[in-house]
Order: C-alpha cells, then sequence, then structure tokens
C-alpha cells in the first residue's frame, strides 16, 4: 500500500491558475509520469486501490444479433442458436440464458445444426469451415474445426441421434463427416454419380439433404436446378432420380416417408410421391392468380422455405415464406400458414431471414404436432402461437427492440437505490400492448439463478425518434422497466410549406444527452434541435400545461483566437489568407437573402394547450434556444442539474446558460468569452456583423440522425493536438488548416487529421501566403485550432460537384462534443458540487464548474436562498467567480474529494410526489441531502478537484487550486470518455481512449492501476456511447442493435461465472413410439442403419488430405477442465461414464420388459385362437 501526501496552501512550487495546467509544467508533468507531487506533505491519504483489483473482461450482450444470417432448435433442450453476417452466434433460452461466441475467422454463419440433446452445435460458415461447439460450459468454446479447401459448403444436415454429417458442396457432392472425430470419411455421394448418365447439364449445388423418416438408409439430395435424388446409401447408387422445371430451394418430408414437398422459384409448391416418381401429383401455387386464360396460373416470387408438419387431429401444416405476387411490390414480408383449407398471411415489420417450426417429437418419423413457430427477421425474432386459431405471438422475453428506433445515447447506473425498478416497472407495465399469448415463451431451456451480484442496476437509452427506455439491468439481464416519449411535449410538425433549411433534416426529436439523478429522480433530456426538456417523476396522472422557456445563446467575439489579436485579422479583411464563410457554405442561398430576418425563433413549438400527462415521468419545463441575428442556434454539448439548487444547466459552442426549474427564470446566458472576464487568457477579434448575415442554410448544425451510423464510407476524423498547445513551427496553423478532409495519418491504428471550416475549402496557401506567416516568427505563433477529441467528425461520401468542392461536415459527439467546435469555445462539461468557488476561500459553497473545448475550466458561484421557505421567491444570483484553471485538451469530467479522498456527491433533494393525493406530502418541507464534511474545519486544504480532459488528467488542492498531480494520459491519441468511480468503497478515474485504451488511474494521486488495450475503435458508435459506472461495470453499443457490457473489477470476475447461466441442462431424450409387432414387421421400413459400419474407415476408407484439414480447438468441458490431469479429474470422468452406463443399462430394461410384455401379449392371443379353433373342422370356418 502507498501513501501519497497533500500539500500546504500558498506553496508556489507547482502555481495555480492556467501556467500550472495549461503548459503541463511542474512536477510529473512530463508524458509517462505516473502524476507529479508538488509541495510539502501535511496530511497523509492511504489509497488502497492496486491492479489487483481490476481485471477487464465482457460479461454479456444483449439486444438483436446484427445481421442474422441462421437459425437453429434443440427440441428436447429447448435452447435457440442464431447465427450472423459477422460470424457471431447467439444462444438463448430462458430469460438470463443468453450467450455470445464468435467465429475467429469472421466468417458469414451460413447454417447451424445442434446435436440434440448432445449439448453441442455444428456451425458452417462462409470460409468454408466447420466448427463443432461444446455447450456444456457456460462460455461455449469450439472442439473441433474442419477446413474444406477445394470445395465451398452450401448445405448441411445432421440425423437425430446420428454422429455422421452430411455435408452438400457448390460442385454438387455429398461428404460426411464423423462428428465424434470431426475427420472426413471416404464416403462421397459424387455429383455425376447422384445424375443419370444421359444428363448434360450440371445440377447446380446441393441446396437439401436429408434421410427418409421411415429409412435412416435412403438420403434425400436436392439440385439447385430442380433435380432430386433418393440415394441409397448402402447400395451407394441412385433409386429414383426426380425432375422439375423450376429452381428448388428446399424440401419438407412427411412423417410417413411416403411423400415429401418442395418450394421453387416461381412461387409453387409440389408434392411428390416415391410410389410415381415421373411428376409431381399435385401442384399448387398458393398467391397466383389464374390468368384470362383460364388456364395457366400466374408465376409469383420464389418460395425460400416450405415446412411439412403433420398433426393426429387435424390437416397437416405447411408453413412457407415467400410466394407472393408480383402485381403487389407493396406487400410486406410474408408468412403463410396452410392448415387444412384455411390460409393465413402473417405480415412481416421486417424481411424474413429463416423460421422454424417447434414440434413435440424430436423424431422425424413420428406425428410432428407442431406447437410454435419461430421467425427470424432481419430486425426482430418472434414466436408464433400455432395451437390458437387465431396465430397469436408469444410475449418475448429478450430485449430484442434496443433498435426499434437508433440508439444515439446511453447512460449506466449500478447501485442505485433499491425502490426505483419496482416503480418504475409499475408505471411501464400499464403501457405493455396486450393480444399476446397466454402460453409461455416456448425457447425455455438452460438454466439460470441470481448469483452473489444482488445491486440495482439501471441502463437508459436516448433514441432517434425522441424516445427514452430505462431498463433493469440487475444480475446480467436486461428488461425494459419503462419507455418516455419526449416528442410528446411538442407540436406535430407539418412538412408541407416550409423550407427545408428550416427544418431538421429527418429526426428532430433525437436525443443527444441525458442526465439523471436517481436519488431525486430528476430527469433531463438535451434534443438535437437545442432544447433541453426537465422531468419530475410522479405516481398520478395529471392534466396540465407545459412550461416553456426560451433562451438566447450568442458570441458575439470573432472566430479567429490569437495570443495577438494583430497577427491574424478578421474573416472580414479581404487581406487574410483564409476563406470567407460564404466561400466555406458552398451556397449563395443564405438566410438573409430570403428577406425576412429569422429572430427569437425556436426549432420546435411546444404544445401550449393542457396536456394529459401519464404516471411516470411528466415534463415540468421545456426551455429552447432560439435564433439570433438570423443564425440558428447551436447543438447542446453539456448538461447537468442538481435537484437541491433547483438549477439546471446547458451549454454549446457558444455560451452557458444556466436556468432555475423552480422559478422558471433564466439565470445566466452568457458567451464563452464572457464567462471569464478580466481573466480570458486569449485575445479575441469582435465578430464582423456581416458575417452573421451570411451564415447560410448549409452551415445549419440540424444534420441528420445518418450520421450516427455511419457506412464504411464514412471515417472518424479526430484531431490529436491539443487546442491549447503551442505549434511546433510557424507554419503549421494555416498548412493543418488547408490539408484536405480525406487526408489521414495512422498513429497507432487510427484515423488522425486536423480540421476546421477552412479545411474542406479545398484552397492552398500561396508561396506570398506563406511567407507572411513565416513574418510572425516562431516567438510568438498562434494556438492550433484543431479539433478537440470530444469532437469527432465524420467526413460524409462526397457525390455532387458542388458538395465536392464545398463540403463541410459537422461533429455529431452526443456526449462532449461540439458542432462547428473549430470555429468557437464550447462548454463541454458542466459539474454541479459544493465547493471553493475563489482561490482561498475559507467555507464552502454551492458552484458550478465548466469545462470547455479549449481546456480552460471556470467555476460559476451559486448564491441561494438562505431559507428554503424562501427558495421559490427569492431570486438565485449566479456570477463567474473569476477562477480559471487549464488542461491539454477539452474537458470531459469533474469529480471532487473531501479531506480524507472521499467523493463527494452532488447534494440532491429527497424525491416526492408533486401531484400526490396527499396534501401533507405535497406541501412538506424540501429534504435537501448533502454530502457531510471532514470532522475537522481547520485544514488548510478542504478538497480535491479532479479534472479530466481528451488528454490529461489533473487534481487541484481546493481552495489555494494548487495543482498537486498530474497525469498526461496520451500525446498521440485522444480520450472518448472519463468517469470518476467507485469501486469496493474507493475511488479512482476509469478513461477510454480513442486508441482502444481502457486506463484507470488511483485518486488523487493519478497513479496508473491499470493500461489494457482492449477495445480499438472501429465504428464511431463505440465512440458515442461507450460509458462507465460504479463497481467495475460499463458499456458500449457494439452494433446498431446490441448493447455489450464490460467489467473491470476482478471481484465481478472471479464470481462471473456464477452468475452466467447455463446453456446445458441434464434433460432426458423422449422415448420413441412404439410402433407395434405388426406395424414394425411389415412397415416397410429398412430397418436400422449401421453407419459406423458403412461410413467407418474399416469400409469408405480414408478422405483425400487435401479436401479437407482437420484444425483442432481450444474448447473443453468446464467442469473437468480444472483437473484434467489429476484424480479429480479421472473420478469426474468415471463418475460421468458410470452414469451414461447405469443409465443405457436402464434403458436397456426398460426395452426388455416392454419386448416381453409384448411377446406374453401375442402368445396369450395366439393361445385364444388356437383354443377357440382347435375342435372345428374345416368346413366350419
Amino acid at each position: 500500500m502507498k501513501k501519497f501526501h497533500k500539500v500546504l496552501d500558498g506553496l508556489t512550487s507547482s502555481p495555480g491558475g492556467s501556467s500550472s495546467g495549461g503548459s503541463g509544467s511542474g512536477p510529473g508533468s512530463g508524458s509517462g509520469h505516473s502524476g507529479g507531487t508538488a509541495g510539502t506533505p501535511k496530511e497523509e491519504i492511504q489509497e488502497t486501490l492496486t491492479s489487483d483489483y481490476f481485471q477487464i473482461s465482457k460479461t454479456v450482450r444483449h439486444g438483436f444479433p446484427y445481421l442474422p444470417t441462421a437459425l437453429a432448435f434443440d427440441p428436447v433442450q429447448k435452447i435457440l442458436a442464431i447465427g450472423t453476417r459477422t460470424g457471431a452466434i447467439r444462444i438463448l433460452g430462458r430469460p438470463g440464458v443468453d450467450c455470445y461466441c464468435q467465429h475467429e475467422g469472421g466468417g458469414a454463419v451460413l447454417q447451424l445444426q445442434f446435436l440434440i440433446n448432445e449439448g453441442a452445435l455444428v456451425s458452417a460458415s462462409s470460409d468454408d469451415m466447420l466448427h463443432l461447439w461444446n455447450l456444456r460450459q457456460k462460455r461455449p468454446a469450439i472442439l473441433h474445426s474442419l477446413k474444406f479447401n477445394r470445395e465451398r459448403i452450401t448445405f448441411c444436415h445432421l440425423p437425430f441421434q446420428s454422429k455422421w454429417l452430411y455435408v452438400g458442396t457448390e460442385r454438387g457432392n455429398t461428404h460426411i463427416v464423423n462428428i465424434e472425430s470431426f475427420i472426413l470419411s471416404g464416403y462421397v455421394i459424387m455429383w455425376n454419380k447422384a445424375i443419370e448418365l444421359s444428363t448434360k447439364t450440371h445440377p447446380g449445388p446441393v441446396v437439401h439433404l436429408s434421410d427418409s423418416p421411415r429409412d435412416e438408409g435412403k438420403l434425400l439430395i436436392g439440385y439447385e436446378n430442380g433435380t432430386v435424388v433418393f440415394w441409397d446409401l448402402r447400395s451407394k447408387r441412385a433409386d429414383l432420380r426426380l425432375y422439375y422445371d423450376e429452381a428448388i430451394h428446399s424440401i419438407g418430408w412427411h412423417n410417413e416417408g411416403k411423400q415429401f414437398m418442395c418450394s421453387h422459384s416461381d412461387g409453387s409448391l409440389t408434392l411428390w410421391n416415391l410410389k410415381s416418381p415421373n411428376r409431381p401429383f399435385q401442384i399448387i401455387i398458393p398467391h397466383g392468380k389464374i390468368q384470362r386464360d383460364g388456364k395457366k396460373v400466374e408465376s409469383c416470387k420464389p418460395i425460400l422455405k416450405v415446412e411439412y408438419k403433420t398433426c393426429k387431429s387435424s390437416e397437416p401444416f405447411i408453413i412457407f415464406s415467400g410466394g407472393l405476387s408480383y402485381d403487389k411490390p407493396w406487400r410486406r414480408p410474408s408468412l403463410t400458414i396452410m392448415h387444412g383449407k384455411a390460409i393465413t398471411v402473417l405480415e412481416m415489420d421486417h424481411p424474413i431471414v429463416d423460421f422454424l417450426t417447434l414440434c413435440e417429437t424430436p423424431y422425424p418419423n413420428e406425428v410432428q404436432e407442431p406447437y410454435a413457430l419461430v421467425v427470424l427477421l432481419e430486425k426482430d425474432l418472434i414466436a408464433v402461437d400455432l395451437t390458437q386459431s387465431n396465430f397469436p405471438i408469444f410475449e418475448n422475453p429478450y430485449p430484442m427492440d434496443i433498435h426499434e428506433s437508433p440508439v444515439t445515447c446511453t447512460e449506466y447506473f449500478a447501485d442505485c437505490p433499491p425502490d426505483l425498478i419496482p416503480v418504475l416497472y409499475s408505471v411501464g407495465a400499464k403501457h405493455k400492448k396486450q393480444g399476446y399469448s397466454n402460453k409461455e415463451w416456448p425457447i425455455s431451456g438452460g438454466a439460470w439463478n441470481l448469483g452473489a451480484q444482488t445491486y440495482p442496476e439501471i441502463i437508459i437509452t436516448g433514441h432517434a425518434d425522441g424516445s427514452v427506455k430505462f431498463w433493469d439491468a440487475s444480475a446480467i439481464t436486461l428488461q425494459m422497466l419503462y419507455k418516455l416519449k419526449t416528442s410528446k411535449v411538442f407540436e406535430k410538425q407539418k412538412l408541407e410549406g416550409k423550407p427545408t433549411a428550416e427544418m431538421v433534416e429527418e429526426d428532430p426529436f433525437a436525443i443527444q444527452l441525458m442526465y439523471w439523478c436517481p436519488e431525486s429522480r430528476i430527469f433531463c433530456v438535451a434534443g438535437v434541435s437545442a432544447y433541453v426538456i426537465i422531468y419530475k417523476f410522479s405516481r398520478h396522472e395529471v392534466n396540465t400545461e407545459i412550461s416553456s422557456l426560451e433562451v438566447q445563446l450568442q458570441s458575439d467575439i470573432e472566430d479567429i483566437i490569437s495570443p495577438e489579436a494583430e497577427i491574424i485579422p478578421p474573416f472580414s479583411n479581404a487581406s487574410s489568407p483564409l476563406p470567407s464563410l460564404k466561400d466555406l457554405s458552398g451556397s449563395t442561398n443564405t438566410v438573409a437573402s430570403e428577406g425576412t430576418m429569422k429572430d427569437s425563433i425556436p426549432y420546435l413549438s411546444v404544445k401550449t394547450r393542457a396536456v394529459k400527462m401519464p404516471p411516470g415521468y411528466q415534463a415540468d419545463l421545456v426551455i429552447q434556444l432560439v435564433w439570433a441575428d438570423g443564425e440558428p442556434p447551436q447543438q447542446i454539448t453539456s448538461l447537468a442539474a442538481n435537484s437541491a439548487y433547483g438549477l439546471v444547466a446547458f451549454g454549446n459552442c457558444s455560451g452557458l446558460a444556466v436556468v432555475d426549474f423552480m422559478q422558471k427564470t433564466t439565470l445566466l446566458s452568457m458567451g464563452s468569452f464572457d464567462l471569464y472576464g478580466s481573466s480570458d487568457p486569449y485575445q479575441r477579434q469582435p465578430r464582423s456583423p456581416r458575417r452573421s448575415k451570411q451564415f447560410t442554410a448549409d452551415n445549419f448544425c440540424m444534420r441528420g440522425l445518418t450520421n450516427f451510423y455511419p457506412d464504411l464510407t464514412k471515417r472518424i476524423r479526430t484531431s490529436y493536438q491539443s487546442l491549447t498547445e503551442l505549434s511546433d513551427g510557424p507554419i503549421s496553423l494555416e498548412l493543418e488548416r488547408c490539408k484536405s478532409p480525406t487526408t489521414s495519418d495512422h498513429i497507432n491504428g487510427h484515423c488522425t487529421s486536423p480540421i476546421s471550416q477552412s479545411c474542406s475549402s479545398g484552397k492552398r496557401l500561396s508561396s506570398a501566403d506563406v511567407t507572411k506567416i513565416n513574418r510572425r516568427g516562431p516567438a510568438k505563433p498562434p494556438f492550433r485550432k484543431a479539433q478537440s477529441a470530444a469532437c469527432m467528425e465524420i467526413s460524409l461520401p462526397v457525390t455532387t460537384e458542388e458538395n465536392r468542392e464545398n463540403s463541410f461536415s459537422h461533429s455529431r459527439s452526443s456526449s462532449v462534443s461540439s458542432i462547428d467546435k473549430e470555429s468557437k469555445e464550447a462548454i463541454t462539461a458542466l459539474y454541479f458540487t459544493e465547493s471553493f468557488p475563489r482561490k482561498n476561500d475559507t467555507t464552502v459553497l454551492p458552484c458550478l464548474w465548466v469545462g470547455t473545448g479549449l481546456g480552460m475550466v471556470l467555476t460559476i458561484s451559486l448564491n441561494l436562498p438562505t431559507v428554503d421557505e424562501l427558495r421559490q421567491t427569492e431570486p438565485v444570483m449566479v456570477s463567474p467567480s473569476g477562477t480559471v484553471l487549464t488542461l491539454k485538451g477539452a474537458v470531459l469530467t469533474f469529480g471532487c474529494l473531501d479531506c480524507t479522498g472521499t467523493l463527494i456527491h452532488p447534494p440532491y433533494e429527497a424525491w416526492r410526489d408533486p401531484n400526490s393525493t396527499d396534501e401533507s406530502e405535497r406541501t412538506r418541507k424540501r429534504k435537501l441531502v448533502l454530502h457531510s464534511p471532514c470532522s475537522s474545519q481547520d485544514m488548510g486544504d478542504h478538497q480535491f478537484a479532479v479534472i479530466c480532459s481528451e488528454k490529461q488528467a489533473k487534481v487541484f488542492s481546493l481552495p489555494s487550486q494548487i495543482c498537486l498531480y498530474v497525469h498526461n494520459i496520451t500525446d498521440t491519441s485522444f480520450l472518448l470518455r472519463a468517469d470518476v468511480v467507485t469501486l469496493c468503497t474507493n475511488v479512482c478515474l476509469a478513461c477510454f481512449c480513442a486508441n482502444g485504451h481502457i486506463i484507470l488511474l488511483s485518486l488523487p494521486s493519478l497513479r496508473s492501476l491499470v493500461d489494457v488495450n482492449y477495445l480499438p475503435v472501429t465504428d464511431m458508435r463505440i465512440a458515442r456511447t461507450f460509458c462507465f459506472t460504479n463497481e467495475g461495470q460499463a458499456l458500449y453499443l457494439s452494433s446498431p442493435t446490441e448493447i455489450q457490457r464490460l467489467n473491470y473489477s476482478q471481484e465481478m470476475f472471479d464470481t462471473l461465472q456464477d452468475t452466467l447461466g447455463e446453456l446445458f441442462t441434464p434433460v432426458e431424450t423422449p422415448e420413441a413410439q412404439y410402433r407395434g409387432f405388426l406395424k414394425g414387421l411389415f412397415g416397410g421400413t429398412g430397418g436400422t442403419l449401421d453407419r459406423e459400419e458403412l461410413f467407418g474407415e474399416a469400409t469408405a476408407g480414408k478422405a483425400s488430405r487435401s479436401l479437407a484439414q482437420h484444425i483442432p480447438g481450444s474448447g473443453g468441458v468446464e467442469g473437468v477442465k480444472g483437473a484434467a490431469g489429476g484424480a479429480i479429474g479421472d473420478l469426474a470422468r468415471a463418475r460421468l461414464a458410470l452414469d451414461e452406463r447405469g443409465q443405457k443399462l436402464g434403458e436397456l430394461d426398460e426395452r426388455t420388459v416392454r419386448m416381453m410384455a409384448s411377446a406374453e401379449a401375442f402368445s396369450k392371443h395366439a393361445h385364444e385362437v388356437m383354443v377357440k379353433y382347435k375342435d372345428k373342422k374345416w368346413y366350419q370356418f
């Protein structure tokens, strides 16, 4: 355990203010130092956290599998597997049983096959590999892999209770693989042997393989061109060959094995009988119309899959996807259920990927009795109840609707108040849909228990349509609690008659930022249309008008920031080498040219009539930024609220606003530069009045949500240079600005490019321009105007000539980013707390910490009424304190520690229902909960201020404002997210870097605890949604439809295995139906097939080594893995073998008893017949 020290006030070895922070001077400021100290120790602080407390690992993935391709179901274990285009497999069982695994190669999953009731799964991938997954452990692993070198896999089939897998290929051949050893058999069905010798064309790839339900020795092979071969495995020849003019997509057997059904590319179904193979005995085009001649039925879209399932007490089910008429292109993707004469068409919201019929028996030769239908769509998973005539769907217990609207931001809260989850669930349950099947969800396999983790967790997701979802994330599960629709406070937009420039492009209500206080239940959202809504929680319905407030934020200072005003003239000066804003916009259709100047108008209209608000979160106040001097309001980049103070603060690239939501008044609306007062370290130019009139429609900061989820042609473009860092050379600023937007350097595998307004203009400096810049000399270089880490830009693909010449990118970062921040100083972080707002203050006061995109930190003093009764009437005084601290890069987060190193939580008001029917609760005095300060009040330093930017972290002593510790986190990259979190009652700083590193620093010493290259930022989505929370947990959006949760706590890692669900549980395989002595004797089946004798090496020989390569896997039985070489492992294996032997002996004994009973009954019956006819003559019969 290492000891760290505090320092005395007044020491000047590491001076406070901008000099110590901005330059990074003082001990420990160098890159690579864990954190330096300055001064003389006065008091010891012991830090208990070490690297042994941390272990980073993925825990569980929630949501719908992204880009699904394949589906499989184990009818005995009742678990479902879904394969995806990215090579992932999700295995689902009962709620809580949800497992994610990934193929290393990343090839798309073509097909999945369960080894029914064996705890194993076979996957076929697009890289022509077969994999055997072991499911008898909580995290599945690959036991064997087989790589086909010369052929491409198209279809696989594994018969029930068989260890031989049939594999069809693109060349039309069929190979056989031993599942136990994953070795290819020498038995091969070549395509030229399967078809007739007279056939001159290749039959195409194998699209179907299945053994006959009547005879295991017969294999049905379907080829793409319409050829079907009934192959005799014993005699190695084709018994039957069937031909049809249309291509085959799938085949389904009747359980008796005498007939089967094919689906074709012309929307037809053909029913074939093995006794008359010349032509189908029935052809159906279910959705085809009879043409005018009255004879021919028109063709339809292909039927991609058909299933033919029999019932004991009713007609068989024929279920297929596709097959709709071509003359109805507007029809949605459909699934058709034909049951007797009834035809039911189920229209889906998304294209159908695959479907499976769930049946009561796993035996293909028994009556199937289907009871449910699982349909895998491109963006959803549904299950249909087949036992009811109206075919209702089952209520899905999995969180498959995270992506119902694209996720734009996330927040994660661990160890919430225990009463929150039941309360949110109670108000959310009232809005659930009705009409579901009354039966339980049919996928009910596996086992799961709560484990040792008991604290409540809540995840909040903000969406593009303005909705906010609250999720119960306790014990690694995810269940939606409550959905809030923020768009309901606004009037519906009327698109007709309005210029498109006046509208947000496509998602005007998209959630940009969220702030939630679980204790006071205050919830705030900032929308993409420059508004903030404050919500209060109530259990009672209310009908009231929505209060609204309009705020104007505008900066009157020129964009250029420079140490000396005369160095860089304003844009209005024609001698400036920088292009004008008109040149940047690429459009002459300015707002001013429309003839009317927009002013004091918000983007959206708040409802003015009384609104009925259901129980839950109810809008208390809507704050909207308005147009100013023809300029649209900029997007909000930071948001914070405090229920004890009754204040909400938000900022953008224009300035900061503080609003009293109790009195519904604006307390502060100030430009960023005005916050400094006389302490402004930069000299700025006044704004040219002309430029405000020329702010074009193309420069609106409101852009569509298409930027939230960029395709591969869109790139993350960021600057690794700090905004406050001095340039290395005299011409770096202009040369960096004139770089092409597509120019990129690669540092640590990450794309970098400094961004500014003029960098997209396509202009380059002339030699005269360079000469002008060189005259400045290296002594007074300008501050680099590169884009901060919090402002990651996405470069869109250029399509038109105009865009190519005048492209202008905007940031879409949700948490601390700024639109257009490259030209203005954005407010990037806000934090309410009880602290020392001014240097050498003696008392703790309410204040607001403000962080900017230039790495500046300011404090705002809050003067609240001393008596709570006066809070509703007395005004709150808000004023900048003059304190300025500096860091490198945009400020991301704040934290405050008391004199013992304990995290100081901001004060809050204990929740009370504002609409309660109980008069006493409604009128009772506000209960404020404050952090208890240190017992000793005469200490020099009472607090530690923790401030983290995209480049470095600093700890300041308050009230002296001396920088105690500095940690330069990165020089070549930048931080995307930083949070002060608690772990094991201790505090640390958790950081996520753009180069994929997860970094954990101790507090207050900023000693490095963990630095792991864990998660490469391959997508803007990860950068936007990554967040840490307490108790060692984090999450991010791994795909548009899935949330990935992480763990960085060693304690949780040790107990994770107990929390995960079991995929495999011991279930006895159902017995096959007893067919009777006579039916078994005269049923016409070929009896059992000894596949070992037929396909084994002794008979079939070895397959060619060049055909396929066996690759051993790393998976093993988890329960035996730890003691594989010891006596315990041997004992476990022996016990398992003994149990299996005993089980088999028991089954054999039961079979013997049944056979004896059957023989005795037959003997008795024969004896009765003999006695009856013993004395009769032949003519008496």
